[in-house]
């Protein structure tokens, strides 16, 4: 009778892939556990480099500096909190910076719903295909690119001011308008997007049937799209939103005089070195998002996203 015989480094190997199929048996059984494996990396990555950061940073609106070294000083006081919820320039330029946000915001809905909706409902797949990629070019291109061409677009004789001067009008310039034009052409796609998943969701049945109970075309969109592609809107909002509360660098290229608490938070930071302040004007924004997100999940729109 023949006997089998194993070499060592097979015996060697097997323990080894026993505990290897071990493990394998075990991920396969308990999804937490893989999933918790696969998420632990990144979530390291935002609890304790992203969010650790921010948070170490807004201590030091706790703290001072010394008026003749400019260093900081380790000082626990609430007079920087105070000095941005007191003083007027901070409060008009939170109005500003609030505007700024809910007018890019509503001129990116308006732009992306019927977008959108060609995109999902009147154009053929290939054409489909296209238009998402027309969308998503010009995330490609550099922020600062992008920022720089608009900026040539609202110069005095620029291309907006030599189309403009056809019906007798200018262009906007560098100001606030000029802040909200740029802003509104760099999170558009940001806001398409969502709400063109939302739209391609909705069942063409509906729309049919909206039709055939004779409901004209604004109707069928309020009563029968608009609720079912709210979830979409919500989280293009919040893109446009929260970007547009954060953002400095396009204020810096075209926004003239305009002050945003973005551009606040840069002054403070690299000019007069008052990280202190900086990081006290920084709460604003956060809070603002997090009354903004508060309200959103009040409505319930949050939970179909």
């Amino acid at each position: 009778m023949a006997t089998s015989v194993t070499s060592p480094d097979r015996v060697a190997e097997l323990p080894t892939q026993s505990a290897a199929r071990r493990g394998s048996a075990f991920l396969y059984r308990h999804a937490k556990v893989r999933l918790a494996l696969l998420l632990s990396a990144p979530l390291f990555w935002l609890g304790f480099v992203y969010i650790a950061a921010l948070v170490a940073l807004l201590i030091t609106a706790f703290w001072s500096v010394d008026s003749f070294t400019g260093d900081i000083v380790i000082d626990w006081s609430f007079n920087n909190v105070a000095t941005i919820l007191t003083q007027s320039v901070y409060q008009a330029v939170t109005l500003r910076t609030l505007g700024i946000a809910l007018v890019v915001t509503a001129i990116d809905i308006l732009l992306a719903l019927p977008i959108a909706f060609v995109m999902a409902k009147v154009a053929s797949r290939s054409a489909q295909r296209a238009l998402v990629i027309a969308i998503l070019m010009p995330l490609w291109a550099s922020y600062l690119v992008k920022a720089y061409a608009w900026r040539n677009v609202l110069a005095e004789g620029g291309i907006l001011d030599w189309t403009l001067g056809f019906v007798g009008l200018n262009s906007p310039g560098y100001g606030l308008e000029g802040t909200v034009l740029t802003l509104a052409y760099l999170w558009l796609p940001f806001v398409i997007l969502p709400i063109y998943t939302a739209m391609e969701r909705v069942p063409d049945s509906l729309i049919d049937a909206s039709s055939d109970l004779g409901a004209r075309t604004w109707t069928s969109f309020r009563t029968v799209i608009l609720p079912l592609i709210a979830p979409g809107i919500i989280a293009g909002s919040i893109f446009s939103f929260s970007l547009t509360l954060g953002d400095y660098i396009a204020v810096k290229i075209v926004g003239g005089a305009t002050q945003t608490l973005g551009s606040l938070v840069y002054t403070n930071v690299g000019t007069a070195n008052n990280l202190p302040l900086a990081a006290a004007i920084a709460f604003i924004p956060i809070a603002i998002i997090f009354i903004y997100l508060a309200a959103v999940r009040r409505t319930g729109a949050l939970n179909n996203l």
